[in-house]
């Protein structure tokens, strides 16, 4: 078992930035591929970033390439999202999430999942 805790959401202005952390506890961090995905209501959960167990791959869905950077400090079993020139687009509740075996962007290969957190974008 993995619990996951992200924190880091807010309010802020189009153009703004956010970091977003996630906390990891549990079985052993490093046996794992972590991903950031995002959801607005009505909508599916899509994927927004995703980093390999070692740091060595990131990914990136093409809508936050650019202007989000994934990364995680295994020493402190956490991983961030690092969010920059944010737009009203990017409002959303944003999960963490952590998948075994190979990296994948599908949400529904994923394991284990936090509880999200909010992010809301003003124009």
């Amino acid at each position: 078992q993995v619990q996951l805790v992200e924190s880091g959401g807010g309010l802020v202005q189009a153009g703004g930035s956010l970091r977003l952390s996630c906390a990891a506890s549990g079985r052993t961090f490093t046996s794992y591929h972590m991903g950031w995905f995002r959801q607005v209501p009505g909508k599916e959960r899509e994927f927004g970033a995703g980093i390999s167990r070692s740091s060595g791959s990131t990914y990136y869905a093409d809508s936050v390439k650019g202007r989000f950077t994934i990364s995680r400090d295994n020493a402190k079993n956490t991983v961030y999202l690092q969010m920059n020139s944010l737009k009203p687009e990017d409002t959303a509740v944003y999960y963490c999430a952590a998948k075994g075996s190979t990296f994948s962007t599908l949400s529904r290969s994923y394991d284990y999942w936090g509880q999200g957190t909010q992010v809301t974008v003003s124009s």
